[in-house]
């Protein structure tokens, strides 16, 4: 069966939020008249003028040499690394003061982490995406048959675990700034944004523009799991995306449930509206399937100069009593129009109802891959166009998988974030050069880069003196705030600082601030 014989449809069953029933208020109808429909398209003759005034394109000059590892570091820049180094750091030094914490612990052994090990850490990260192991520790074993020294080359295999467990990307939970109760993306929402940030900073897309769903597997416990019957992986955590035809990411989602901020009354309302904040105005003309379309978003989305098109629930609010009841042959179409919306019917091997502000109803003539002609509206034919590229960025960071079962959520978000940013930079890659390369081959050039030939063995052993412990004050003042000290060191250096850290083991038991601060103190001691 050929691809575009068929109406592209993941008519799919989501969590509550699943907009279904016509009895339902969840369009979240916002002030939109109720619709007068007609059976002509009079009412469609100013859509045709909507110009497009978007500049696509790069918005930046072409990074460094134009090279693979350029456009990585062009989506990953030092800024955001760096962020992840503080936050990374100050949450070991949580996990070492922790009284959990034993002697026999790796992260007893932690030294503070650098920029230079973190893309050393990344490049390993990724690599284990094209070098397939069931488990982690494999790849650090000397048995013949899973012997890949590169890995003990570059880096320890209790630091690579030790940084991947401490691996920290947002400020880090403590008792003075607590986790916000209420948000539950409060873990991974500077990776969220920074993307968000970035792509806008960077790039600005063609007119055509798609909005689709990603899961990423999550089969643990976790409050906002979702379950979606067409995709990949079934369980997990969903992500909404707004994407080119092509597969480039332009924004993304992390969906947390009831407490999210799409959440409730009109949820795909707000999920579209959020994505497509950055490009309204400018005459896109977006995509999406029966999951978001509705009569009340097409008509707020065209207040806004944005066409729609895609397929729609034929129990949606507002749509037209005669197209719900008409009964149709193989190939006969039926197609009513009100305040510049079109909704039709079409009968092929299935009924599928579909809507556009975009299109009228006209039938139009296509050649398939053999060569076949068949006879559609024209509103399919380009549905089907635009959205046989919606699971390709999905499909492309499954090649190289780099998520690992025992990873927390927020951790697995953060690897999906990185394949997404490897496959975007791919795709902009090619977008500027004429030596295009296949996604392995740019990954291998980036890894390439992440991780240069050495002379010799490098191991990056952690390395802290063991007759000296930082410790954490637990004393409370009288309004319930940790009681902090000057710090030995910064005093020394003239800064004022203070700190709850001290060394328990020193009889003066002095105050000193994080690790670095630590280790400057006990130096020669």
């Amino acid at each position: 069966m050929e691809e575009d014989d068929n109406v592209i449809d993941d008519n799919f069953s989501s969590d509550e939020d699943n907009e279904s029933s016509s009895n339902s208020s969840s369009d979240g109808e916002g002030g939109i008249p109720h619709p007068q429909w007609a059976d002509t398209a009079s009412d469609m003759s100013d859509l045709r003028d909507l110009p497009f005034t978007g500049q696509p394109g790069l918005l930046v000059p072409i990074p460094g040499d134009n090279k693979p590892i350029d456009w990585f570091n062009l989506l990953l820049d030092t800024v955001f690394l760096e962020n992840i180094i503080r936050q990374t750091n100050l949450y070991a030094l949580e996990l070492f003061c922790g009284p959990t914490t034993t002697p026999a612990s790796r992260i007893t052994k932690w030294k503070d982490l650098g920029l230079a090990e973190l893309r050393t850490f990344l490049g390993l990260l990724l690599l284990t995406g094209n070098v397939r192991l069931n488990r982690l520790n494999d790849y650090w074993k000397t048995h013949r048959l899973l012997n890949f020294p590169m890995f003990k080359e570059y880096m320890s295999r209790d630091r690579f675990l030790g940084i991947l467990r401490c691996l920290h990307y947002s400020r880090v939970d403590t008792p003075d700034h607590p986790e916000p109760a209420n948000n539950r993306s409060f873990k991974i929402q500077n990776i969220v944004e920074y993307f968000n940030n970035k792509m806008r900073q960077i790039y600005y897309p063609d007119r055509e523009l798609t909005i689709d769903e990603e899961m990423v597997l999550w089969r643990g416990r976790l409050v906002f799991r979702q379950y979606v019957k067409g995709k990949r992986h079934k369980y997990g955590i969903k992500i909404y995306s707004l994407n080119e035809p092509e597969g480039l990411m332009l924004r993304f989602h992390v969906y947390t449930g009831s407490h999210d901020s799409c959440s409730g009354k009109g949820h795909t309302v707000k999920v579209v509206m959020k994505l497509m904040r950055d490009f309204l105005g400018k005459g896109h003309s977006l995509f999406m399937d029966n999951f978001y379309n509705s009569f009340v978003l097409s008509s707020k989305l065209l207040r806004h100069s944005t066409y729609t098109t895609g397929t729609l629930r034929i129990d949606r609010l507002h749509t037209p009593p005669k197209v719900k009841a008409k009964a149709l042959g193989k190939g006969e179409t039926i197609a009513n129009y009100a305040q510049s919306v079109m909704i039709g019917k079409w009968r092929d091997k299935r009924t599928v109802t579909y809507i556009s502000t975009q299109y009228d109803n006209e039938m139009v003539q296509t050649t398939n891959r053999r060569n076949q002609k068949r006879t559609l509206p024209k509103p399919i034919m380009y549905y089907n166009s635009y959205m046989k590229g919606t699971d390709r960025l999905d499909q492309m960071v499954s090649y190289y998988p780099c998520e690992r079962k025992t990873l927390r959520w927020h951790k697995k978000i953060f690897v999906h974030f990185l394949q997404v940013v490897v496959v975007n930079s791919f795709y902009l890659y090619n977008m500027y050069n004429s030596d295009r390369l296949s996604l392995y081959d740019f990954r291998v050039r980036v890894l390439e880069d992440l991780l240069p030939p050495k002379e010799a063995p490098l191991l990056i052993t952690p390395t802290r003196n063991s007759m000296h412990r930082l410790s954490k004050s637990m004393k409370r003042k009288g309004n319930g705030k940790s009681v902090t000290r000057r710090c030995r060191v910064c005093y020394q250096e003239g800064k004022r600082k203070e700190t709850v850290y001290y060394c328990a083991v020193c009889p003066d038991e002095p105050a000193l601030c994080e690790l670095g601060c630590f280790d400057k103190y006990h130096e020669g001691k």
